[in-house]
């Protein structure tokens, strides 16, 4: 991910409760086709995810290298044999469906082969590349055979300010800071490389001493390139006690491959029998050489995909709406598939990205989340509401993004998680992955992750820290979320409602309380009776819009319980 406690305090209501109440309710013309969450979670084999991630995570992935595409040639593998046809022009009339779709690249794709860093005069390598699968920056180009050796000289830690030694001639520059910057800083002054140490704390260095995080530096061309080597803690301690001791001769020995390619990126349709132009869409990104980040949700959704298509094969599912399963480079894919078709743009109902999805969290101290459409809590974040170590930046109510959408996964993953040990939580929308186009393009748009990892974006990022039980749980909840909203009648779509509404009314009573507690401690009563409001507002204008979730549209018990639910939530407040 570039790529992100528990927040709302709901009821959850077991899969098979909720069909009960829909039976009380007259049907539409079109049945809803529930299928019970015990079904779903049987045809979800966790091994098969678990052995794409297996496949995945041994690849150094860059959109355009071979570990890139040959991920997706093992996508494609999955989906042949689960019954999809290829279909790169879209002309088939198949239900199951996929295409390769294949597009220049303005940069030549990268990837790395080795590389040491040796102080001079030492038995074994300060750091290499078998055991710091991280340690080239990402666009680094390759020493002559045999490496370099050469002088190096410390900078400041300031790379904005500080113009360092002024003679870098053919010598090695290290610095604190994005690798980026110290390159370019030391190629300006003539120096053949750049090394860089730059570990956020939650990533906790010092504990885990040998992890290094990718990064990047510039690209210019093959002729003046040079390259960046990043350091993990113990690397740069090492250095430092050297350079204290007097100076400081290196080794460095980098290969890598940069080469002209293409991006591709692969899209699997199950079409939908009654709209299919409108569409629930889930994306997972390739790019990025963790296991967790991101082949869980590479091999969550192959998973995904192949469960579909063995249950509309079977009968046993009918999309009355399409399923669409995109894996590509993150953003870059997701955006385009938005933009590049305005037609299908407008039947884009829902968006869920799966990044970072598949957590061992015993290891990585992380906690599966769901990460909210803007809702008020990314503006007061308080209560029980909490921001992950990622961070958000500050939103504005003209940035409330009010939907369903949010309360709708969310009821799913508890229901997934009752009985389970499967922690579910949520945090306030900080953006940066997937789901942030389709919020662009005012598409409701999810993200299912993990966070905080203290191996996030390192090299410690590995397969035995990846959990196959997560993963089912992940893609259960997932799947339950979108056969419902992909298949909903009237009955199912009164029953959603009244979740939703159990979940608003939980809102309020827990605003209701904090307002009192800060007025109570001196605070200002009139901007707890605004907060409130906004509360209720949002989830007026969330509920009246679940009006958009029946597949053959509103009928009079969708209209009457949208009615009552709306004048449940205006009785629930009161003025402070």
């Amino acid at each position: 991910m570039a790529m992100k406690r528990t927040i709302l305090i709901i009821l959850p209501i077991l899969f098979l409760q909720t069909i009960r109440l829909f039976a009380q309710i007259p049907v539409q013309t079109i049945p809803v086709q529930t299928i019970p969450v015990q079904t779903i979670r049987s045809y979800f084999n966790e091994q098969n995810a678990y052995q794409t991630v297996a496949f995945v995570e041994q690849r150094w992935r860059l959109a355009g290298n071979n570990g890139f595409n040959e991920s997706i040639g093992y996508v494609e593998k999955i989906l042949k044999e689960a019954g999809f046809i290829r279909d790169d022009e879209g002309r088939s009339a198949a239900t199951l469906t996929y295409r390769i779709e294949k597009r220049p690249m303005k940069r030549p794709a990268w990837e790395p082969v080795d590389a040491q860093l040796w102080i001079v005069g030492e038995a074994a390598p300060l750091l290499s590349f078998s055991t710091n699968r991280n340690m080239l920056a990402i666009y680094s180009a390759s020493t002559p055979e045999g490496g370099v050796t050469a002088e190096l000289i410390e900078s400041g830690n300031d790379m904005k300010k500080d113009t360092g030694v002024k003679d870098l001639k053919g010598k090695i520059l290290m610095a604190d800071g994005d690798i980026g910057g110290v390159y370019a800083n030391a190629a300006r002054q003539g120096a053949i490389g750049a090394l860089s140490y730059s570990m956020p704390g939650y990533t906790q260095p010092e504990k885990y001493r040998h992890s290094i995080q990718f990064s990047n530096i510039g690209y210019t061309d093959s002729l003046t390139q040079r390259w960046g080597i990043l350091l993990s803690y113990d690397a740069r301690e090492r250095l430092k006690a050297a350079l204290a001791r007097g100076p400081v001769q290196l080794k460095v020995i980098t290969k890598t491959k940069i080469y002209p390619s293409e991006e591709l990126t692969i899209v699997a349709d199950v079409k939908g029998a009654v709209k299919p132009e409108e569409r629930f869409v889930f994306s997972a990104h390739v790019q990025e050489p963790g296991a967790n980040d991101n082949a869980t949700g590479v091999g969550t959704l192959a998973e995904m995909a192949r469960v579909t298509a063995r249950l509309v094969q079977e009968g046993k599912l009918k999309p009355q709406r399409t399923l669409t399963f995109l894996w590509g480079d993150e953003i870059v894919s997701t955006r385009r598939y938005i933009k590049e078709d305005s037609i299908r743009a407008r039947g884009i109902k829902w968006g869920l990205s799966l990044d970072m999805v598949g957590e061992d969290t015993k290891k990585t101290g992380g906690t599966f989340l769901i990460e909210k459409m803007p809702d008020p809590s990314a503006i007061w974040t308080r209560g029980n509401d909490k921001h992950s170590e990622w961070g958000g930046s500050p939103l504005s109510e003209a940035d409330l993004f009010p939907h369903y959408f949010n309360d709708v996964l969310l009821n799913r993953c508890r229901a997934e998680a009752a009985g389970t040990g499967w922690v579910v939580k949520t945090n306030p929308f900080e953006g940066g992955s997937d789901h942030t186009p389709f919020l662009q393009a005012k598409i409701p748009g999810l993200l299912m992750w993990h966070f905080t990892d203290v191996f996030y974006h390192t090299d410690a990022d590995r397969l035995d820290k990846v959990s196959s039980a997560t993963m089912r749980h992940v893609g259960v909840s997932a799947l339950s979320t979108a056969y419902l909203l992909t298949t909903a009648n009237s009955r199912a779509t009164v029953g959603l409602i009244r979740d939703v509404t159990r979940n608003a009314l939980e809102r309020l009573q827990n605003e209701t309380a904090i307002g009192k507690a800060n007025i109570k401690g001196g605070g200002d009563a009139d901007k707890e009776n605004h907060i409130l409001g906004v509360w209720r507002d949002w989830y007026l204008k969330a509920v009246e819009l679940m009006s958009d979730i029946p597949v053959i549209g509103v009928d009079a018990n969708v209209k009457a319980e949208i009615a009552a639910s709306r004048k449940k939530i205006l009785k629930a407040i009161h003025r402070l």
